[in-house]
């Protein structure tokens, strides 16, 4: 009987990447993986046990949490049922998650079929939007900003003048003016939270 450490040499060779969040899995022995790609029953064990991890934190990323584990689980069998017909097995990591991903969807297909109920008459009405106390939260938020913030901020929000307009008339670029813009924003934003 074998062993995983005394299988295949391979500790080396990882398998090319193929998608961005598939670094972990690069380490993946190629001739290991060669063999379970043949039908070596031993290693196809040990390919999905290394696998397992990374493809449970990508599913992590993608399903809803109580999914997880089914769409890791269903996503092995589907790996171990097809891996034979793979035809560039370098592909490997890309179509695993890929598998995952498609479980993951699929549960969350049928967890929203599962879930779907007609909407309720109940529904609040919005809330007022010119409420006294807005109006003072929104002039303090102004007010706590630099002023060349504030300048586009007014420019852009409450005179409606275009990127380029304001450009011309504070005598800078529409790439500064953009700059500034987001970043008063943010903090306006940081401000009201």
């Amino acid at each position: 009987m074998r062993r995983a450490s005394d299988s295949l040499p391979c500790a080396s060779y990882p398998v090319p990447l193929t998608h961005r969040n598939s670094a972990a899995m690069q380490h993946l022995c190629p001739l290991e993986l060669a063999a379970a790609h043949r039908g070596d029953r031993d290693a196809l064990e040990r390919v999905l046990g290394q696998s397992r991890q990374h493809l449970r934190r990508y599913a992590e990323y993608h399903c809803v949490i109580n999914d997880v584990e089914d769409a890791v689980q269903e996503s092995l069998i589907t790996v171990s049922r097809r891996l034979t017909g793979l035809r560039v097995l370098e592909c490997f990591t890309s179509w695993a998650f890929r598998i995952v991903k498609r479980e993951c969807n699929r549960l969350k297909r049928a967890r929203c079929h599962w879930q779907h109920e007609e909407l309720r008459e109940e529904i609040l009405p919005p809330a007022p939007r010119d409420t006294e106390e807005l109006r003072r939260d929104c002039a303090a938020a102004l007010e706590s900003l630099p002023a060349h913030y504030r300048e586009v901020i007014l420019l852009r929000d409450l005179e409606g003048l275009s990127i380029a307009e304001m450009a011309d008339q504070l005598l800078t670029t529409p790439d500064t003016i953009k700059a500034r813009l987001h970043r008063a924003r943010v903090m306006a934003r940081e401000y009201l939270a």
